[in-house]
């Protein structure tokens, strides 16, 4: 079975460490889960919420949070237990019709996630810098992806950094803010009492659940553990969930802090004051300094919804390759999976900006968490079953009594969503002039997801165990075994650096007793592009003499040497070489570009290997 996130997975050593030293070992992962639950998103619904019914939504807040609490202690229980993510352990157990539909949909959450990321950035830029548009910082956004890219090849302890950085100045912003808005402590308490007033309190509440307990989130969670290496005994086991619990309690009660102060700066400087109209980030900001007398609160503001952005959007990726890899095995470089992610986000924050204009954002950004609410039954539910599972859990399936609250939180989550999304169908049916396409199109839509639902939630009370392999590859096939050395045709790739040195000697050693050594080079200029073996140049004649001369010190050792000269694309040239010239074995030497620099000038490595046909690639 493939390792989830295998560039990180197992690469913080906690074995040989006790005490404090072992707990900060194990903290990190839930602080990249917690920047989730206070990113651009949440701002909006908790600014709404605050503006238009004052304290009375923090209930909403501290219940999503006792929510979220439990599930992310269910996604460490997976993922150091089964040492399985969510999507891994969905694959394993449900047929694979199922997990296309489940994979699309937490797509769609990751895509409404990064949509939030987006307009949220933008929006923190527009306003530290006014004369940046929004619609340009909507484009800016794409940069970000070459943030990411620097900080996972730097490993995973120096990205849980950066992001408990940013999350701190967002923690930092909001502290301040509060001290300055002085809200009342008694208004507060009364928050804490469940009420719904009307719909639409009811719309934003579950906005408020979609943005703080988010999908994507349950299935990093329980692949970022996995980042943690100890020893696979019970007692280890045991510390493992502890401590990785620990992390989680303290994250994300930083999460409610966080949220729950912008929705009481919401209420204190908005709400008391009849500004009841304020869902809008931008119109916070510029309320900010009258409201509270204070040039300093919005300055703040956008710096932490700018910090808030970027956090989000560097765990957004790692989510989507964790979805991706896990439903489909299907595994893409980070950075492609980012600029796909990225830009679907964008093309809807575009469309909208473009005729709807920079006001429109407010709704957007509160109707992408109510989308994500909407997802969160199909991965909640499953995640419940698979930790509940004594046969695949052991002694570390979750009690009975968590068993009880976590399908209360579920059966709340849906009938809330189920609600909602009837309200929302009952007013397009009554009131839209397209009463035909909402009739054929959501509809059917709708009955279908609650179809799978209804699956996903019953079947396994029914199919106690799965029938279905725990690998993700089929058998293989017995071995045939050679011992007699068979490289007798050896391509060797030069390019006359320092590299041709190890591949040259490596081929040697590789090579039986009389085997035979062809070195390949490709002139890749801009003529040899053109006008391929009928190039005619001072390179070309350079790059022969350079073969001519490299084959005159191997024929000295005694060893059978010949030279080819490919043109164009060494991704296409060199693999036709080897085919045309029968080759056994493909030596090419690395140089060890990182990152940006296999960015800016390609690995020829990975188009070679896929152009082989049954021909061994040996890299030195």
């Amino acid at each position: 079975m493939n390792k989830s996130l295998e560039e990180v997975n197992s690469s913080v050593n906690t074995s040989n460490r006790s005490g404090l030293k072992k707990i900060l070992a194990f903290l990190g992962p839930a602080y990249l889960i917690s920047v989730g639950y206070m990113d651009p998103g949440n701002w909006a619904t908790d600014i709404a919420g605050g503006s238009k019914f004052g304290y009375s939504l923090i209930w909403v807040l501290v219940m999503s949070n006792l929510i979220a609490l439990l599930l992310q202690s269910f996604c460490v229980r997976l993922g150091v237990v089964r040492g399985q993510d969510l999507a891994q352990a969905s694959r394993e157990y449900y047929p694979k019709f199922i997990n296309v539909f489940l994979y699309s949909l937490a797509e769609i959450a990751i895509a409404a996630c990064d949509l939030a990321e987006v307009l949220g950035m933008a929006i923190g830029i527009n306003l530290l810098f006014p004369q940046v548009s929004v619609l340009t910082g909507v484009c800016i956004t794409v940069l970000d992806s070459f943030v990411l890219l620097y900080l996972l090849n730097k490993g995973i302890k120096k990205l849980e950094a950066f992001i408990i950085s940013l999350v701190a100045l967002i923690g930092l912003s909001f502290l301040i803010q509060l001290l300055i808005a002085n809200p009342s402590p008694n208004e507060i308490v009364t928050g804490l009492i469940p009420s719904i007033k009307n719909d639409e309190a009811l719309l934003i509440a579950i906005g408020i659940i979609g943005a703080t307990v988010m999908p994507h989130n349950l299935y990093l969670h329980s692949s970022l553990v996995q980042s943690r290496k100890f020893e696979r005994t019970p007692t280890e086991i045991k510390k493992a969930i502890k401590y990785n619990t620990v992390d989680s309690a303290i994250a994300l009660n930083l999460a409610l802090f966080v949220n729950a102060a912008i929705l009481i700066l919401a209420a204190a400087a908005f709400y008391k004051n009849g500004k009841n109209e304020v869902t809008e980030i931008q119109d916070a900001h510029q309320l900010l300094a009258p409201m509270l007398g204070s040039t300093l609160a919005p300055i703040l503001f956008a710096l932490a919804l700018i910090a808030a952005g970027q956090s989000s959007t560097v765990t957004g990726t790692l989510a989507g390759q964790v979805v991706m890899e896990g439903y489909l095995n299907l595994r893409i470089q980070p950075w492609v999976r980012r600029l796909i992610t990225r830009l679907i986000a964008i093309v809807p924050a575009f469309i909208t900006i473009l005729l709807f204009g920079e006001r429109a954002t407010g709704q957007l950004l509160i109707f992408s968490q109510v989308v994500l609410s909407l997802q969160l039954g199909f991965a909640v539910i499953p995640l419940i079953h698979f930790v509940s599972n004594k046969s695949k859990m052991g002694q570390f399936a979750i009690p009975t009594w968590q068993k009880i609250a976590a399908w209360i939180a579920a059966l709340v989550i849906i009938i809330l969503n189920i609600k909602l999304v009837y309200v929302e169908i009952k007013d397009l049916l009554l009131n839209s002039s397209y009463t035909i396409i909402v009739s054929f199109t959501l509809v059917p839509i709708c009955i279908i997801c609650f179809i799978v639902l209804l699956y996903v939630t019953f079947v396994p009370f029914i199919k106690k165990h799965s029938n279905k392999s725990s690998k993700f590859h089929t058998q293989p096939k017995a071995l045939q075994l050679i011992t007699q050395t068979n490289f007798n045709v050896i391509g060797v790739a030069v390019d006359f650096s320092e590299a041709d040195n190890k591949a040259i000697n490596k081929a040697i050693q590789l090579g039986s007793s009389n085997a035979k050594i062809i070195l390949i080079h490709i002139l890749e200029s801009t003529g040899a592009v053109v006008y391929g073996e009928d190039t005619n140049d001072l390179e070309r004649e350079e790059d022969i003499e350079h073969l001519k001369n490299y084959q005159t010190q191997l024929q000295k050792l005694g060893i059978i040497c010949d030279y080819e000269l490919g043109f164009g694309n060494p991704k296409t040239a060199i693999p036709e070489i080897i085919h045309k010239s029968k080759c056994n074995m493909l030596v090419m030497g690395t140089h060890g570009h990182k990152t940006f620099k296999d960015l800016l000038l390609g690995t020829t490595v990975e188009g070679v290997r896929h152009n082989l046909k049954n021909v061994p690639l040996v890299l030195v």
